[in-house]
């Protein structure tokens, strides 16, 4: 989403700055520094919480995610931006949400995404997370995809889509 809002014009000011601010960053700490720019515009706007995705190449490393949810902590704290307006979104494979644990004592608020099934759900829990982002949609897609041409639109559409009824159970 980042990289698609970069790319429109009335952004670029944005992705101009961040590059002329840190002339030496890596390309890695160009995108950390970017994520928290849109994120300082978008709390201009809303009143409550924005969420910045750790790298999902981190998903499977534990430590590695910490590091990075805890730099844009920092990143944002340096530009003026509390804590408790920073939901930090990690991936809810197993890794991901022993980090969320970790990062959650600490007062890092996290939302967990890529969450597919109430086991995931379950064990973010656990973890005490801030916030779960189910994928409904591709809980839908999956569904669909899985009964071919024997899938009946009507019949799973509202609260009848497997997606809605998946986060009503984890709701439940």
């Amino acid at each position: 989403l980042i990289l698609k809002a970069a790319q429109q014009e009335e952004n670029r000011h944005l992705l101009e700055k961040v590059v002329s601010d840190h002339t030496n960053a890596s390309a890695s700490e160009l995108v950390d520094h970017l994520l928290v720019a849109f994120g300082r515009e978008i709390l201009t706007i809303i009143p409550g919480r924005v969420s910045t995705e750790v790298d999902a190449r981190l998903s499977f490393d534990t430590q590695a995610s910490i590091e990075r949810a805890r730099q844009l902590i920092e990143l944002y704290q340096a530009s003026g931006i509390d804590r408790e307006r920073v939901l930090i979104k990690l991936a809810s494979t197993w890794e991901g949400i022993q980090a969320a644990k970790v990062l959650q004592a600490e007062g890092i608020r996290c939302n967990m995404t890529l969450l597919f099934c109430l086991p995931q759900a379950l064990a973010c829990a656990q973890a005490k997370v801030q916030l779960i982002s189910p994928f409904v949609g591709r809980i839908y897609d999956w569904h669909k995809k899985s009964a071919g041409t024997q899938w009946d639109e009507a019949a799973s559409a509202g609260a009848t889509d497997p997606g809605v009824q998946s986060v009503k159970r984890i709701y439940d």
